[in-house]
């Protein structure tokens, strides 16, 4: 009997946390890695180093597999459809990924699909992101349209003094993506996973806290939406996964806007694995990882449910503690029911190394379950409890 093999481009934590879900269901995973000390290569045994821009790479690494996924969305597309043409079974597939590497490609797919969009432009120059201004008011959003992440790649614009020094931006890339700043209660995701022949399923609609653009904490599911929100935010997720072709696991990162239209307005699309579905690993029947292996091999795909009412993921990074894991006794005693997520990464201040899951008994135990996260995150970062945190006893 033989078992697929499938390979992932990028050896970030995606990749990293998607071989247990492979070794679980008899699978070989490959990663083409950036370098041999990236998070993924610890965790799986055919890991070879390669540069995801250069096409004979690619084409190297691809041999010998039944398919070929991604731990991120940087690829260029020529290459990926050059690999369709060398016969590779590519997933997602680069028509749908276009819509996650180039944000303007994204917001064009948005309106056709008649879905809520913020008011957007396309922008040549400082001259046309103030006429934009002008038209829909002051703060505007800049963005470039590629290779920004993590709340790199976006700037506030607050008036036209404030857009002439935009004007760096627009000799390094043009056009830029402008976009409305939109009056949001808190951000959400809807997360959810295709296969090539069509099937789909969604988790539920979770809050996403961020902190300088990057991802903090999630509550699974959002707590107090309305049901009707809800169910069409999970409606347009499913949708645009269909309308675009898309394969594997999907999230639509959301503006929650109570009392205006749909009630929620998307922000931006990523077709793989991502941050904000890190919660279903400890909290649903079907982790995102095993989804989008599953899907990508066109495989019948795992039930959605929550394990529990409430599930919060509390992500972790680099801060005083150099040696992680000398906190682990003090973490994992505050807390026993912690499920602690490590990505085996060097510690840098600011730099995304870990998360935390912790399930509730009840919705009701939300706010306590957030602060058991966070505190057990903290201690696991600063290598000690932090001063005013329940529990000091432990030792």
């Amino acid at each position: 009997m033989t078992f697929p093999v499938i390979g992932v481009v990028g050896g970030g934590q995606l990749a990293r946390m998607m071989a247990p879900a492979a070794t679980a269901l008899g699978f070989e995973l490959r990663v083409l890695a950036e370098g041999e000390d990236v998070s993924a290569v610890r965790a799986v045994a055919n890991a070879p180093v390669g540069d995801y821009r250069d096409l004979a790479a690619l084409l190297e690494f691809s041999r010998g597999l039944d398919v070929l996924t991604f731990d991120h969305e940087h690829v260029p597309t020529e290459h990926l459809r050059a690999l369709l043409d060398a016969g590779v079974n590519v997933q997602p597939g680069p028509d749908a990924l276009l819509n996650a590497q180039d944000k303007l490609v994204m917001r064009e797919a948005i309106d056709r699909l008649g879905l809520p969009n913020p008011a957007w432009s396309a922008v040549h120059d400082v001259d046309e992101l103030v006429g934009f201004g002008e038209r829909i008011g002051w703060p505007v959003v800049l963005k470039t349209p590629r290779g920004g992440y993590d709340g790199k790649g976006v700037r506030i614009v607050h008036s036209p003094e404030d857009a002439r020094d935009t004007a760096g931006w627009f000799e390094s890339m043009s056009p830029l993506l402008a976009e409305e700043k939109v009056n949001f209660t808190r951000e959400l995701s809807a997360l959810v996973a295709r296969t090539p022949g069509g099937e789909s399923r969604a988790w539920p609609v979770v809050h996403t806290v961020q902190v300088d653009g990057v991802c903090d904490e999630v509550i699974a599911p959002a707590q107090g939406i309305p049901l009707e929100v809800a169910a069409a935010a999970e409606e347009a997720a499913l949708r645009i996964a269909n309308e675009l072709g898309v394969t594997g696991v999907m999230a639509a990162e959301l503006f929650e806007t109570p009392g205006v239209g749909t009630g929620f307005l998307i922000n931006e699309l990523a077709m793989r694995p991502h941050n904000t579905g890190h919660w279903t690993q400890d909290g649903s029947v079907t982790s995102q990882f095993e989804q989008h292996l599953r899907a990508v091999l066109d495989l019948p795909l795992g039930s959605t449910e929550a394990l529990g009412p409430v599930v919060v993921m509390k992500n972790f990074l680099g801060g005083d503690n150099q040696d992680l894991f000398s906190a682990y006794p003090l973490a994992l005693a505050y807390e026993p029911a912690a499920k602690v997520h490590c990505y085996a990464k060097s510690v840098r201040p600011g730099r995304k190394i870990g998360h935390v899951n912790l399930l509730g008994a009840s919705a009701a135990d939300v706010d306590t379950i957030r602060r058991r996260a966070t505190a057990v995150a903290d201690i696991i970062r600063d290598g000690r409890v932090p001063a005013g945190t329940p529990n000091q006893e432990i030792a």
